[in-house]
């Protein structure tokens, strides 16, 4: 199997079977984010501890498969981490979408996440990719307009 099958059927499965979708008890922060261009929209929810700790991560909502994908395996990979971890790998992830961040190293550093990649090369599906990403920077940074 090559590697870009290997990618599509990360992103299928994260699609099909989100392992962090649903409605959060208690949550910390609750922020929604939309996509206009094309009807993504999900809600974010988080719980952070008082040190900082992302304890748990849940999303609702509905979108393309990219998005839906994108939030699930960026909900699981930053329970555990701090804020500032956590936003790192969101500025890596970030870089990687818009084909800023190049470096295998710095990529592979994203796990599943390096599995979206390939949306750098459509333009249109940027902004699917990085929603639940960039909801949880506004979020992590106290911006929750």
């Amino acid at each position: 199997m090559d590697i870009k099958q290997l990618y599509r059927e990360i992103v299928n499965e994260h699609n099909l079977n989100p392992e962090h979708k649903g409605k959060m008890e208690d949550p910390t922060i609750v922020l929604r984010g939309v996509n206009p261009s094309c009807g993504d929209d999900i809600t974010l929810s988080l719980k952070v501890s008082d040190k900082g700790i992302i304890e748990d991560a849940m999303f609702e909502g509905s979108g393309c498969a990219i998005s839906q994908a994108s939030v699930d395996i960026m909900a699981g990979q930053i329970v555990g981490m701090t804020k500032e971890e956590a936003l790192k790998m969101a500025s890596t992830f970030m870089g990687m979408i818009k084909g800023e961040v190049t470096d295998e190293e710095e990529i592979e550093s994203l796990d599943e996440a390096a599995a979206l990649r390939d949306v750098a090369h459509m333009p249109a599906r940027v902004k699917c990719a990085v929603l639940g990403w960039h909801t949880m920077e506004k979020m992590l940074n106290g911006d929750n307009d």
